[in-house]
């Protein structure tokens, strides 16, 4: 049982910034974690590994300080840790960056993939399906609670006001919520061993078998980011009182012809 678990380096706040020139965070001065959905995937498949046996992979994309997480997830108990960083890898997208971590999959082989559900700096939950989709297996997104049962994992999948339980076949793909489990801590043996360990990284030329140049990094991606800001305060409201219902019907439709709304 081959599990891989992929993780992202996040900034460690609520209060993203952003550099309203080039639409990108701005990292200096702000500490960085790995992504709490990531973190929940991560105690999954040791989990997994604990019940089935086998090995689990931490595979991040990332600049070089990425190793940092990396270290964090040997030191929690993975076996190995992937780095994949590269100047060509910079400004990917998310399907940019799926085509990239895929490329890293078909390298290391698989049994069971997990991904968290999204990352607190993009919020967009597009990677883990994309990369699915890039290897042509089955998937099942917004997972909080899994399971093996022989050569297949069983997942209830968070779906609005209700719940799938679903079945799937080994090789797959699955998103996980943070609220699927609560990680466990680092041990001082798991730590010195993460520093003891080397962590392996990829650039372009080990994967670019299976990527096209054309298609990674910020001239590769199909999406871009045309304008950034942070939330704005909004001016009070103004509030009517002791008003019948036609006087606040009259007020209101004062207001929306003053401001040219009707």
């Amino acid at each position: 049982m081959k599990i891989v678990v992929c993780i992202k380096q996040v900034p460690d706040t609520a209060e993203v910034k952003l550099d309203p020139k080039t639409n990108t965070l701005i990292r200096e001065g702000v500490p960085s974690i790995i992504n709490h959905d990531d973190r929940a995937g991560l105690e999954a498949a040791l989990r997994l590994r604990e019940q089935a046996g086998g090995t689990v992979t931490a595979l991040c994309m990332g600049p070089p300080q990425a190793d940092a997480a990396l270290r964090e997830a040997l030191a929690m108990g993975a076996d190995e840790a992937i780095l994949l960083s590269a100047r060509e890898f910079g400004g990917s997208d998310t399907y940019a960056t799926a085509a990239i971590l895929a490329a890293a999959l078909r390298k290391t082989g698989f049994d069971l993939v997990i991904t968290g559900r999204q990352a607190i700096d993009g919020d967009t939950a597009q990677v883990g399906p994309q990369i699915a989709e890039q290897l042509d297996v089955p998937q099942v997104s917004y997972v909080e609670q899994l399971r093996l049962e022989g050569a297949y994992v069983v997942a209830r999948r968070q779906f609005e006001d209700r719940a799938h339980i679903l079945k799937v076949a080994l090789p797959c793909l699955v998103t996980v919520l943070s609220e699927l489990n609560e990680p466990r801590y680092m041990t001082v043996a798991g730590t010195v061993r993460a520093y003891e360990q080397p962590v392996t990284v990829w650039g372009f030329e080990e994967l670019k078998d299976g990527l096209d140049p054309a298609s990674i990094g910020l001239k590769g991606s199909p999406t871009n980011v045309f304008q950034s800001f942070g939330k704005q305060l909004r001016a009070p409201g103004v509030v009517l009182r002791d008003l019948t219902a036609d006087q606040a019907v009259e007020a209101i439709l004062h207001k929306l012809i003053e401001r040219h709304i009707i």
